[in-house]
């Protein structure tokens, strides 16, 4: 059934309908429309003056961020974009906090860390922008999801611009937020322009409110300009979607005064199109119709902006005043995670054990960890009634329901992003990647969203993504990488890869209660290939400590996930070589204590891992210890890794190309130094 699409001509702009709103509701719009033009008419006096950086103009479109916030409750999310200084003030935050931001100060949201909008903050609801444009879109349906989880009856506002809908992340929250009927009310600020690229060499379409029928949602295009279009719209479809949760999208039909940013200047666009837009003023034309109206007086406008003109000077003041950060090594480190607290579990030893493999200790995590927190939700492709690629879900559903074991549409990067969504707004999420490799589709929302924003805003991001990974059952190219040491690089990021059926367990259960993001690797060949008996009882293991499985004096196995299994076997077989073999378990942060003490008992190192040579994990730690621990080498550090190929399919090709075929050469040439 076709949804339907209001669309808008250009004959019916700033045909202002006052309704049944009130003269002091007309006024509080005028207001908070006032205000953001006169702060962005002092920052552009401020960057001339080379006193700002850098700017990004939302004259002319403030009627958008102005109309849509105040339509809003200000208990609900709101997502901006960099053009929505209308969103910050309407929601009353202090300027001169505004402005501290803007300029870098200690007192802004990020501490110096970020620019402009880049922030969000609990305390007025907002979540900000990240440069890339399209994923805030997913971090909304992920809030909308908690609260339609929790029966809050309550929308989610989210803005984007008509460039960013040509991203897939546009089309990835548009798409989920409708399968799953989501409380989302999705924003386009259609200005005419993605920098200096027009409409028509952005999209085919006639208009992008079109798109809406293709996900089966209802879309508006109304004129952005107008405020009272803007607020009325948009206080009525939040409303209804308050009590039937559905999304929508609107098309606000507008134009940028200014250029992208103002170094950029304008020449660009044709001079017809301001001769068109400059009469549809949003603030000189609303203020028109209230003095038309008898809402106000010129008196009144005076006095407005005085009093604006004022307290605007005095914020600038305030925080121009404020000394510059200075940098603080350990803070900086620091504040680059979330404090965990203490999430020690232990059981007793004398607890009972069952025997398990390593796909049930992670299976027992989940479901254990399920019961423990209640605002913990599992997502990922095939996840709900068919318990998962690996059917490590299996049953899931019917113990918690499909409200928090979903089945996702195939749309990686929308699922990490309403996984921190779901964080922001108060539960903790489980994303399974369906294979380790398909990461590269949400790989932005990893490494940008989840690892960046406790130290950019100090929101942390609560969520797991389980990562199926690893060769050995020849399923080639793209079901087969390992792929940990592109996390590993990334700061913020946790990244667990345990060995055995009670370090799978211990380290998962510690990922989830960790409220950091937790990269957790799980072997696909040890999922029905290994068993141990671990505790039945729910238990951490610490993150970030390495284990001692096997103790030797000749020389000293650095490794981790299946290379473990590799250097047992190998040991075994080969009982005149005695090795310590130390199981890293975490890879970020890896365990530098338990690496020193190894190496400086025996004095000879391999490094073995799965992964291929070339900068894989294997290279941070060689480096670190040539670098620190150089005296207490007996030979060169020797890295045995796979081959820098990718993975190929046949079995033949696949066991050349694993480090695995390389061991015991490598083995003997560290021996014979």
């Amino acid at each position: 059934m076709e949804q339907p699409i209001e669309t808008l001509s250009n004959n019916v702009y700033m045909n202002f309908d006052r309704k049944h709103y009130s003269n002091e509701t007309l006024i509080d719009l005028y207001k908070n429309l006032v205000r953001p033009r006169m702060i962005e008419e002092k920052m552009l006096i401020l960057l001339r003056q080379g006193k700002v950086g850098k700017w990004f103009s939302g004259i002319g479109q403030e009627a958008i961020a102005v109309g849509a916030t105040m339509a809003m409750n200000s208990d609900e999310y709101i997502l901006p974009m960099h053009r929505n200084l209308g969103v910050f003030t309407s929601r009353n935050i202090p300027l001169s906090k505004l402005i501290a931001q803007w300029q870098g100060k200690m007192s802004g949201f990020t501490k110096g860390r970020d620019r402009s909008f880049h922030f969000g903050t609990q305390e007025y609801k907002i979540v900000g922008m990240i440069s890339h444009l399209g994923p805030q879109m997913a971090l909304a349906d992920g809030i909308a999801l908690a609260d339609l989880l929790e029966n809050k009856n309550k929308a989610t506002l989210v803005f984007t611009g008509e460039g960013a809908t040509s991203e897939g992340d546009f089309h990835e929250a548009l798409n989920v937020a409708a399968v799953w009927n989501l409380p989302v009310i999705f924003i386009i600020e259609n200005n005419g322009y993605g920098l200096s690229t027009p409409t028509n060499e952005q999209y085919k379409c006639k208009n992008l409110v079109d798109r809406a029928n293709g996900y089966g949602m209802k879309g508006y295009q109304i004129d952005g300009n107008n405020i009272l279009t803007v607020y009325d719209t948009i206080r009525k479809i939040a409303d209804e979607m308050r009590h039937n949760p559905q999304p929508v999208l609107i098309e606000c039909m507008t134009f940028r005064m200014r250029g992208h940013e103002e170094a950029s200047g304008t020449k660009y666009v044709p001079k017809e199109l301001f001769d068109e837009w400059a009469p549809k003023d949003p603030v000189q034309n609303f203020e028109n119709y209230l003095i038309q109206e008898g809402v106000i007086n010129q008196d009144y406008i005076d006095e407005l902006k005085l009093r604006l003109k004022i307290e605007i000077d005095s914020a600038v003041d305030l925080a121009f005043s404020e000394p510059d950060v200075i940098a603080d090594l350990a803070v900086e480190l620091e504040e680059m995670y979330a404090p965990v607290g203490d999430i020690n579990i232990e059981v007793d030893e004398q607890a009972n054990k069952t025997e398990k493999r390593y796909l049930d200790a992670i299976t027992d995590a989940m479901r254990q960890a399920m019961q423990r927190h209640q605002n913990l939700v599992i997502m990922g492709q095939d996840v709900a009634e068919y318990g998962g690629a690996f059917k490590i879900t299996q049953g899931f559903v019917e113990e918690f329901g499909k409200g928090r074991v979903r089945n996702t549409p195939i749309c990686e990067s929308a699922i990490v992003g309403t996984a921190f969504g779901l964080s922001i707004n108060g539960y903790k999420a489980i994303m399974e990647m369906q294979f380790a490799d398909f990461a590269t589709c949400g790989f932005n929302q990893i490494v940008n969203n989840l690892a960046k924003s406790y130290y950019r805003w100090g929101q942390n991001a609560d969520v797991v993504v389980r990562m199926p990974t690893g060769a050995g059952t020849g399923a080639g190219p793209f079901h087969s990488q390992s792929n940990e040491a592109w996390f590993v690089k990334t700061p913020g990021l946790k990244v667990v890869y345990p060995a055995f059926p009670s370090d799978a367990k211990g380290l998962l259960a510690a990922s989830i209660e960790d409220p950091n993001p937790v990269i957790f690797f799980e072997h696909k060949y040890l999922y029905r290939g290994i068993s141990e008996h671990i505790p039945d009882d729910y238990y951490t293991t610490p993150i970030g400590k390495a284990k001692l499985v096997k103790e030797g004096e000749q020389l000293s196995i650095l490794t981790y996930g299946l290379g473990v299994h590799w250097a047992l076997e190998y040991l075994e077989k080969h009982p005149e070589v005695s090795a310590d073999v130390l199981d890293l378990r975490t890879l970020l942060p890896w365990d530098i204590e338990a690496v020193e003490t190894t190496v400086k008992k025996n004095g000879k190192v391999l490094i073995l891992h799965e992964d291929t040579l070339t900068c894989g994990v294997g290279a941070e730690i060689a480096a670190y210890i040539a670098e620190n621990l150089f005296n207490h080498l007996d030979g060169p550090v020797v890295r045995c890794a796979s081959l820098d190929t990718a993975i190929p399919m046949s079995r033949a090709l696949e066991d050349n190309f694993l480090a695995k075929s390389r061991m015991d050469e490598s083995i003997q040439r560290l021996l014979s130094f």
